[in-house]
């Protein structure tokens, strides 16, 4: 079979200023495989239609995928041959495969997640970043001794600074007191040892914020999305978009944060919210459009503060929105079990609990849903320690909860 290919030829630097490497693209099936990163030279074998920055395309000839093959085995062995002698120079063998697999790790990363760097200077800050980042996870794993782990995600070349800065958006001002209203739920006595509204079809798949401050919006609408399928039987994937766009004359402002309960109350005031397929997400504020309600709340109401057995109480009869401190690196990197790791009571990021259990071993544990998409935690969920002995709950997640009436 013939397939017409593109050689591309690229240009190392530093040591190899005056060197020409050939790589080739073998076929369309075929990934972009990283051979080596380092400060010295940049190889890879990429998809066709990419050419890296350094690259320049040289001829367009054809060839076998077994010539093709052929070819790029002896370039990439002769190209990774003379690394390999010039870094026998400059590094101990242990400093070289320590090295070398932290680049290896990130080059595999980078492809895992799609990510690219405006230039060679930034993509070495943002290793740097990664490599401690990792080192930390890695640390962290192998000590043990706890219920949960945690994985080198999506956000492992994020300073936390960074991360603060774009992943969260609770807002409440410190002058601005919890309101007082009636709790619905204040005489329920009893409620079921566990309780999950994914399984009984109250809650939306996971979405994803971005790098938008707009956990508050994906917070209330996954509460009304519970409740609105509790009292219709109908399960409406609703729009955040509109709150960021259209929210705006009190505390909440678009990817600048906001809170919960304001949303509500717009949402109230304007008699409905659209769905998210008619008022999609941008991750960004844009101007307010005029979109047709696909569901509408009566009023909202706020659990009683510092009690997690009045947020059972609720948790039990739907899905509540939350409140959190989530400045713990554990909590960036959550991969699964069950959170019990080190936060204060500084809230800033809303969620959603979708339920509770209790684990074999005795644990017990909220279920809480996040926004930043199902390849965070445990497919975009977070369970966290429950009926813990400080009066706010674990990460201070029963300081701030409330819930919209349908």
């Amino acid at each position: 079979m013939w397939e017409k290919q593109s050689i591309v030829e690229c240009r190392g630097f530093r040591k190899f200023k005056n060197g020409l490497i050939n790589l080739a693209h073998i076929s369309s099936q075929l990934n972009a495989i990283q051979l080596l990163y380092g400060s010295n030279l940049h190889l890879s074998l990429y998809k066709p239609g990419q050419i890296h920055k350094h690259c320049m395309l040289l001829t367009t000839t054809q060839h076998t995928i077994k010539e093709m093959g052929s070819l790029c085995l002896r370039q990439c062995c002769f190209a990774l041959f003379l690394i390999l002698a010039i870094w026998a120079n400059q590094a101990t063998p242990h400093e070289l495969t320590e090295s070398s697999s932290m680049a290896e790790r990130y080059e595999r990363w980078l492809a895992k997640y799609g990510k690219l760097h405006r230039s060679a200077r930034e993509k070495q800050r943002r290793f740097q970043i990664f490599k401690r980042n990792v080192e930390y996870i890695d640390a962290f794993n192998a000590k043990g001794g706890k219920t949960y782990r945690l994985s080198v995600n999506k956000f492992a070349d994020l300073t936390d600074g960074e991360f603060q800065a774009t992943h969260k958006g609770y807002r409440r001002p410190r002058s601005k007191r919890l309101e007082k209203t009636p709790f619905k739920y204040e005489n329920v006595t009893v409620v079921p040892p566990s309780m999950d509204w994914r399984k009984k079809g109250a809650v939306t798949p996971v979405k994803d914020q971005g790098d938008c401050e707009s956990c508050w919006a994906f917070s209330a609408v996954a509460a009304i999305e519970g409740i609105i399928k509790i009292a219709t039987g109908k399960l409406i994937s609703l729009s955040e978009q509109e709150l960021m766009d259209c929210d705006i004359k009190g505390i909440n402002n678009g990817c600048h944060g906001g809170m919960m309960e304001d949303a509500f109350k717009f949402i109230i005031n304007k008699k409905g919210i659209s769905s998210g397929a008619n008022y999609t997400y941008k991750a960004i504020q844009g101007q307010c459009k005029k979109a047709s309600p696909a569901a509408k709340i009566k009023r909202y109401e706020v659990v009683p503060p510092n009690n997690e057995k009045n947020l059972l109480k609720a948790v039990a009869n739907q899905p509540v929105s939350v409140c959190l401190d989530s400045r713990s690196p554990e909590f960036k990197y959550y991969d699964g079990g069950v959170f019990h790791g080190d936060c204060g009571t500084d809230v800033d990021h809303g969620v959603t609990i979708v339920g509770y259990g209790i684990t074999r071993e005795g644990i017990k544990y909220w279920i809480v849903k996040n926004s930043w998409g199902d390849d965070w935690g445990e497919k975009g969920y977070m369970r966290i320690r429950r009926d813990v002995a400080a009066k706010e709950g674990l990460c201070a997640i029963a300081t701030d909860s409330s819930y919209p009436i349908a």
